[in-house]
């Protein structure tokens, strides 16, 4: 496709151009935006004024030159096979009358007189010209706080409204929300106020900069300017954990050897975190040492408590931690702060028990577990404790085991550990097929079968009236495990076993 020029119209009104590249660069200076996109605004005001006199159906175009402001108007001519829009093509003869090689597909452009701006025109004119300003300068802002999240500012408080602060940051303005607002703290009209940009909204007046003070980042921005050692990237900052105007947490570490960071960020006498604790309105800050042991971490985060033991469930993301019956109540805190801000610092589910309670749920596990394997190898107490004794949980733990594991057992021969295995795989067995016959009686469906899920899984999906692949792939992975139990079925087997229920789906 080409573009091709007829012959120009005599410029019969002489217009200041130069005046025009002035006012876009003033424009421009005064607004922070680009000189370009004044000068676009502008031509598209001259383009719609130039419809509004020629024919709103017509393809005009305002093309303002950027030395010298020199303006044409041009109509756009397209040289059709078969005329569709008699308004804006031309058939080939026609363009072949001025341009004897024009072709199929090629753009005429057909220069039309300079405008003279009556008075409605030129308010219409100067009203497409701020709008798209207007646009440009938002969409700069936004631009420009988008590149600015995570940043603390320094603001001043313009008004309150129905508890929200609105604030001015220069060329915007920022909200924060009463939620975001450190409770019991209050701002008035002239006040100051420290926040991080925390989110960014698109608004018709401008971006809507949501700030915060409550964010956990908040307070490790406070210490990043307030630590040099945290600002120089020495010590890291790993996980922050806050109930705000009340009690935080910081997890802090560094490679340094040398160098202890709790103390840094603590200061001589206190004097870098007191900085923090007056801003965050006599916030409680625990900082402690972030290690990438899960247990020791748990540990140093449930401080000033003292813990007497811990147990991990890696399957479920749990850590059980046993304390004396005297730190019990330091454990969990006041209303549960202590173990939630724990919990939340180091991203575990934290139970907290007392060495009572602990010493009752084993002896109820070990009788349990005693009890299934005196059922299911028929042997008597005193073995199946020595079994548990030696860490074995399941009965298909002891039918797939090696052999030479059961050797290593004082008081263990092959002849006795063959003979475990058998009886332990015979009631697996019977065990399935117990399973299969009670799938049957409740009506579990044929498709179910080939999901991966064991006879005991399908069990229970039917008892929750879960019997067949349509109903399965209905549900969420943790629905799914919750359902058929975590100590079961983890998450990521869950959402695997979902997903193929839903392959017809895609099918």
């Amino acid at each position: 496709m080409a573009s091709r020029k007829l012959k120009p119209v005599e410029d019969t009104v002489q217009h200041p151009r130069h005046e025009l590249i002035q006012v876009a660069d003033v424009v421009a200076r005064e607004k922070g935006i680009d000189r370009e996109e004044v000068i676009v605004a502008m031509e598209l005001a001259m383009q719609r004024t130039a419809k509004q006199k020629y024919g709103m159906d017509h393809d005009i175009r305002a093309i303002i030159d950027r030395e010298t402001g020199h303006v044409q108007i041009i109509r756009c001519l397209e040289v059709a096979e078969e005329i569709e829009d008699p308004i804006n093509q031309v058939t080939i003869e026609t363009a072949k009358l001025d341009y004897p090689d024009a072709k199929i597909g090629d753009v005429l452009e057909e220069e039309l007189p300079p405008l003279e701006f009556g008075r409605i025109a030129a308010q219409s004119a100067r009203q497409i010209i701020f709008q798209k300003v207007r646009d440009a300068e938002r969409s700069r802002q936004y631009e420009e706080f988008k590149n600015r999240l995570g940043d603390v500012v320094n603001a001043l408080v313009k008004r309150v409204e129905f508890g929200n602060v609105v604030v001015d940051l220069g060329k915007a303005e920022g909200i924060l929300k009463k939620d975001d607002l450190i409770p019991r703290e209050s701002y008035r009209v002239g006040d100051r106020v420290r926040a991080i940009i925390h989110d960014l909204k698109p608004d018709s007046r401008g971006p809507m900069v949501i700030l915060s003070r409550t964010h956990p980042k908040f307070m490790a921005k406070l210490f990043e300017q307030e630590v040099p050692e945290i600002y120089d990237n020495v010590i890291e900052i790993k996980s922050v954990a806050r109930d705000p105007g009340s009690r935080a947490k910081m997890a802090v570490y560094t490679t340094d050897p040398n160098l202890d960071p709790i103390g840094s960020c603590v200061g001589m006498r206190g004097s870098r975190v007191q900085v923090i604790v007056n801003e965050l309105q006599g916030e409680k800050v625990d900082i402690i040492n972030w290690t990438n042991d899960p247990a020791t971490f748990v540990v140093n985060a449930l401080a000033p408590a003292e813990i007497s033991r811990v147990v991990i469930d890696e399957d479920q993301h749990r850590i059980d931690v046993v304390v004396a019956e005297e730190q019990l109540s330091l454990a969990i805190g006041r209303r549960g702060q202590n173990v939630r801000l724990a919990s939340q610092l180091t991203g575990w589910k934290i139970d907290i028990i007392t060495e009572n309670d602990d010493i009752s749920r084993r002896a109820q596990e070990n009788e349990s577990k005693m009890n299934l394997f005196i059922e299911a190898l028929d042997i008597d107490e005193m073995f199946a404790q020595l079994l548990i004794s030696e860490g074995f949980e399941t009965i298909e733990e002891i039918a797939t085991i090696d052999i030479d594991e059961f050797l290593r057992i004082d008081g263990i021969d092959e002849d006795t550990a063959n003979e475990l295995q058998a009886r332990g795989k015979t009631y697996l067995e019977n065990f399935s097929k117990r399973m299969l016959e009670k799938c049957k009686e409740l009506g579990v469906e044929k498709d179910m079968y080939d999901l991966g899920l064991t006879p005991q899984m399908l069990v229970k999906l039917a008892e929750k009236s879960i019997k067949n692949r349509e109903e399965l792939a209905e549900l969420a992975g943790d629905e799914l495990q919750e359902t058929i139990g975590a100590g079961i079925i983890d998450i990521d087997a869950a959402n695997a076993v979902i997903m193929k229920a839903r392959e017809h789906w895609f099918n």
